[in-house]
C-alpha cells in the first residue's frame, strides 16, 4: 500500500490532484486509516496508470471516469488503442521536429504545413471514444456537453466578469453575485448545480490545467484560483 505522498513522488501528480480524484470518485483510496491517511493498493495504482494514459491523450476527467466505470470496458483492448494513439502522436511530433529543422536549414522555402494536420489522430480518437462510451450515462453526458458547448462563449464571459473584480474580497457581495450567476448558468444550461457540486467544480477549475488555462485566458491571470476561492466562501456571503 502506498500513501498519497508516495504516489505523488512516484508520478509527479500533486497531492491536491489526488485528493480531487478521490472527491469526484475517479480514483478512490483502497483504505483510509484511523488518522485519515489515504492508502492505495496495486489495483488502485493500475487504475491510476490508466487514468494517466487517458490524460496524456487529453481526455477530460469526466470522460475518463465514464469509460473506466463502464462494465463493458476492455482494459486490454483499450491499452492497445492507447498505444496506437500515442504512436500516432509521436510520429506527428517527429514530423513537426523534422519540418522545424528543415526551416532552420533551408529557410521558408518549400514549407510543409501538412505536418500540423491532426485529422487522422482526431478521427481515430473519435472512433475509440464511441467504442468505449456505449453506455447510457456516457450518451447523456455527450448530449448535455453538446448543449453546453453551444453556450461556451457566454460561460467564459462570466469568468471575464469575475476577473474584472478579483481585487475585491472573495466573500464580497459583488463577487458572490457573480458566483451565483455562474451557478445559475450551469443549472440552466447543463445540470442542477447545487452548492456542493459548485464547490467540487471550483476545485476542478484549479486542478484541471485546461480549465485553469481557459478561465485565466478569459479573466486574466489567477482568475481560476480567485473563482475557486470565492466559491469556497459561498456560505460566508
Amino acid at each position: 500500500m502506498k500513501t498519497v505522498k508516495e504516489i505523488s513522488g512516484l508520478t509527479g501528480i500533486s497531492v491536491r490532484t489526488l485528493h480531487y480524484y478521490d472527491e469526484i470518485d475517479l480514483l478512490k483510496p483502497t483504505k483510509i486509516t484511523g488518522s485519515g491517511y489515504r492508502l492505495y493498493d496495486d489495483k488502485a495504482l493500475e487504475r491510476l496508470h490508466r487514468i494517466l494514459l487517458f490524460r496524456e491523450l487529453q481526455f477530460p476527467l469526466k470522460e475518463i471516469k465514464m469509460i473506466l466505470d463502464n462494465p463493458d470496458f476492455d482494459a486490454g483492448s483499450a491499452l492497445k488503442e492507447q498505444i496506437k494513439m500515442l504512436e500516432m502522436q509521436k510520429n506527428r511530433l517527429d514530423e513537426i521536429i523534422h519540418s522545424a529543422r528543415e526551416l532552420l536549414v533551408k529557410g521558408s522555402e518549400n514549407m510543409d504545413f501538412s505536418v500540423f494536420d491532426k485529422t487522422e489522430i482526431e478521427n481515430y480518437t473519435k472512433e475509440a471514444k464511441q467504442k468505449w462510451g456505449h453506455t447510457d450515462a456516457y450518451k447523456e453526458y455527450e448530449q448535455k456537453h453538446s448543449a453546453f458547448a453551444g453556450n461556451a462563449a457566454e460561460f467564459m464571459r462570466i469568468f471575464a466578469e469575475i476577473g474584472k473584480i478579483k481585487h475585491l474580497p472573495p466573500n464580497s457581495q459583488e463577487v458572490q453575485a457573480l458566483i451565483r450567476k455562474l451557478q445559475n448558468f450551469i443549472t440552466d444550461n447543463y445540470y442542477n448545480c447545487t452548492d456542493e457540486i459548485l464547490k467540487g467544480l471550483g476545485q476542478m477549475y484549479i486542478a484541471d490545467e485546461r480549465f485553469k488555462n481557459n478561465i485565466d485566458k478569459a479573466g486574466g491571470n489567477a482568475t481560476a484560483e480567485f473563482t475557486a476561492n470565492a466559491i469556497r466562501h459561498l456560505s460566508d456571503a
